[in-house]
């Protein structure tokens, strides 16, 4: 939001970006605020940290339906609580969810290169030619082993050394403050939710058996479904399901990941290599299309045979660099994605390239 002040009014006191989790705006009303500041020339108001606002929701409403001729933008960091409220605000704003940094943007951003983004099927269609530049000048496997480690966060910006203790306060902050509130789910479940994290992160891909889930944390399987539910809207959980699922079933996982591999890394120190190369690429296309009008089961699902079905027409098979092909032989737009390789040949393609998406 500073960016774009700045780009677009530089040092014009028309816009202003202000925090309302200060302590001025726990006696001064949001409404009151934006008032003020438009009768005196403002033109944009960039709210941050909006969700820390009681009641949010309808002051930005007021706001809209109020004072015409000001411009907002609000953001905030916790996706249940923004969830909670906005509701009240259809047809007047325009939401997005940023996820986290792409392997490109990680190294553009924490590397100082200048790489664009390739959609999926030109990446398909001509990826040793893509792999072929992006790799000329660079060792690119060392750094995307080090993106999956510590690279999707931007706050890695600020030093890797206290990076993984950031990101599980951010994690404990989301299970012990955000859930509770926004999710009504108790204090005392939430270590059994803790409990669940650290198993993810040291199986293979999680095939969760509700019943046996709902023994060992001795809640009930309707309110573990709630639960997974909910750790997916906080961006914490990725719930996959198989082809041709009915509807009736939707709401069932027939896999669980942890949302981004570096989840994985802040709670395990020696993460499962074959889950974690699953947990990008389902990280990186759900991302990726964050903005299409797919629902999750259409974008991408478990096959009958292979690893991911994509848009309902592409298979993925995931693994090493020597992954056999035996799983999808004889499947149309059928590819294996090689980890451990630099360049691909035929329908062999290096993992990393699908960090290349957004």
């Amino acid at each position: 939001m500073l960016q774009i002040i700045k780009e677009r009014f530089g040092i014009s006191d028309k816009a202003l970006y202000i925090s309302v989790d200060h302590p001025y705006f726990e006696v001064n009303p949001l409404y009151e605020f934006a008032e003020y500041f438009s009768k005196y020339g403002g033109e944009l108001l960039c709210i941050d940290e909006v969700h820390k606002y009681p009641d949010w929701s309808s002051h930005i409403k007021a706001i809209y339906d109020d004072i015409p001729n000001l411009k907002i933008i609000f953001s905030g960091s916790s996706i249940l609580q923004m969830s909670k409220q906005k509701g009240d605000l259809s047809r007047r704003a325009i939401v997005y969810q940023l996820g986290g940094l792409s392997f490109r943007e990680y190294l553009n951003i924490a590397h100082g290169f200048a790489f664009k983004a390739h959609n999926l099927e030109e990446i398909l269609n001509d990826h040793i030619s893509i792999a072929s530049k992006i790799t000329l000048n660079i060792k690119i496997l060392p750094l995307f082993k080090e993106y999956l480690d510590m690279g999707y966060y931007p706050f890695v910006l600020e030093g890797k050394e206290f990076y993984r203790q950031k990101l599980t306060e951010i994690l404990n902050h989301t299970l012990e403050t955000d859930l509770p509130f926004a999710a009504a789910i108790a204090i005392r479940q939430i270590s059994k939710l803790k409990k669940l994290l650290y198993i993810l992160a040291k199986s293979v891909p999680f095939i969760p058996d509700i019943t046996e889930l709902a023994r060992s944390t001795d809640i009930s399987r309707p309110t573990i479904y709630n639960y997974l539910e909910k750790l997916k809207d906080a961006k914490v959980l990725l719930l996959l399901q198989k082809v041709g699922r009915g509807y009736e079933n939707l709401s069932k996982p027939d896999k669980l990941y942890l949302e981004n591999t570096n989840l994985m890394g802040a709670l395990s120190l020696v993460p499962n290599k074959g889950t974690m190369r699953e947990t990008f690429f389902a990280n990186q296309i759900i991302n990726a299309y964050a903005d299409n009008r797919f629902s999750a089961n259409e974008l991408i699902a478990i096959p009958k045979n292979g690893d991911f079905l994509v848009k309902g027409r592409w298979t993925f098979e995931v693994g090493g660099k020597n992954k056999k092909e035996k799983q999808i032989s004889g499947i149309p737009d059928s590819y294996i994605l090689a980890d451990e390789i630099v360049i691909g040949y035929d329908k062999r393609i290096p993992l990393w390239l699908m960090g290349f998406l957004y």
